[in-house]
């Protein structure tokens, strides 16, 4: 192929910037597509991966048996558990353990959802919460008081004994219920 002539390319040249003029004159009266985040929270989709949450059941005992799997499953080893034996006297959950000590540090945590899928009881689940930030590392390591669903009505903060009549199973298998107005249970 020949090369072009000289004059061409200049001509080529002159009405480059006025291209890019042209581009930016056309953005300059659009509407512009801003988000008001702070004051309008934009909804997360259904299946999210948020901030953990601790399950109850319908009494107010908790489903969390210290088993360790979710912190087992965690890659990030975001998760620390420590289970405690219940004994009559204080029942935290139904069954023989509980997790006395739960601590998961979102300094760490990847938002996966392996220890969901690992947990047995669905004791650990994942909010839609997504606000996670803070200016103080030590508040990202969220602890149990933290983590613990929030007692819904008609519920009883635990340490309790279990409903009568019924024993673990019968909690795992979703058959207690919650109580009633007077605090006994169904």
């Amino acid at each position: 192929m020949p090369p072009r002539p000289a004059a061409e390319e200049e001509r080529g040249n002159l009405l480059d910037p006025l291209a890019g003029f042209a581009v930016t004159a056309a953005t300059m009266f659009k509407k512009p597509n801003t988000e008001f985040y702070p004051e309008q929270k934009v909804p997360t989709a259904p299946r999210y991966h948020g901030r953990h949450q601790l399950n109850r059941y319908e009494d107010g005992l908790e489903k969390c048996i210290g088993c360790e799997l979710c912190a087992w499953a965690c890659p990030a080893d975001a998760i620390f558990v420590e289970g405690a034996d219940n004994t009559e006297e204080e029942r935290f959950s139904p069954g023989e353990r509980y997790g006395r000590v739960y601590q998961i540090n979102y300094l760490r945590c990847i938002g996966c959802g392996l220890c969901i899928e690992a947990c047995p009881t669905r004791a650990l689940t994942m909010t839609n919460e997504y606000e996670l930030t803070d200016d103080n590392r030590a508040d990202l390591i969220y602890e149990k008081d933290r983590l613990l669903a929030p007692l819904a009505d008609g519920m009883v903060a635990p340490p309790h004994a279990m409903a009568p009549g019924t024993d673990a199973a019968d909690y795992y298998l979703g058959r207690v219920q919650a109580p009633d107005g007077e605090g006994a249970l169904r």
